[in-house]
C-alpha cells in the first residue's frame, strides 16, 4: 500500500510542513499580498482572519463590517473586512481571498501563556475548503490541491 503522501502528490496536492506549537495548534508561514506572516490553522474557524495589528504589515485596505466575531474566550467582537487579497501557502495560491479583520489580542495572549509566539492571523475553513485541504496530523503537514 502506498503512503498518503505518495497518493496525494500523485493527485497534484502540494505538501506544506506545519509546526506544532505548545498550544497544540499548527503554525506555518504564508504570504498575504506578497508579504510573509505567521498563521495558525483552525478548522473550527469558519473564516480566515487577520489581526487588526497586522493591517499595516500586509498593506490591507479594510471596510466596515456589521458582522460580529466570536471565538474561544471572546464574543461580539467588532470586525472589518479586507476583500480580494492574494494568499500563498507553499506553492499554492488563491488570488481573491477575503479576510475578516479583528482584534486577535485574546488569541495571542493565549498563545503567549502557552509559551508560543504571536501570530498575524488564522487560516480557517473557507480557505481549507477552497484548497481541498487534507491535514496529516501524524506527520504534521497539510496537503493542498494545486
Amino acid at each position: 500500500m502506498s503512503s498518503l503522501r505518495i497518493f496525494l502528490e500523485s493527485k497534484n496536492f502540494k505538501r506544506v510542513a506545519l509546526k506544532k506549537i505548545n498550544s497544540n495548534h499548527f503554525e506555518f508561514r504564508a504570504k498575504v499580498n506578497g508579504i510573509s506572516g505567521t498563521f495558525i490553522l483552525d478548522t473550527g474557524a469558519s473564516n480566515s482572519c487577520i489581526g487588526m495589528d497586522s493591517i499595516t504589515h500586509f498593506g490591507l485596505k479594510v471596510m466596515e463590517s456589521e458582522v460580529k466575531a466570536a471565538g474561544a474566550g471572546a464574543t461580539n467582537m467588532f470586525t472589518q473586512i479586507a476583500k480580494g487579497y492574494s494568499l500563498v501557502i507553499g506553492e499554492w495560491e488563491l488570488k481573491k481571498v477575503d479576510f475578516v479583520v479583528f482584534d486577535l489580542t485574546h488569541v495571542n495572549e493565549a498563545l503567549q501563556i502557552a509559551e508560543a509566539e504571536a501570530v498575524n492571523g488564522i487560516i480557517g475553513a473557507d480557505v481549507l475548503k477552497e484548497a481541498r485541504a487534507v491535514i496529516d496530523y501524524g506527520r504534521n503537514c497539510l496537503y493542498i490541491k494545486k
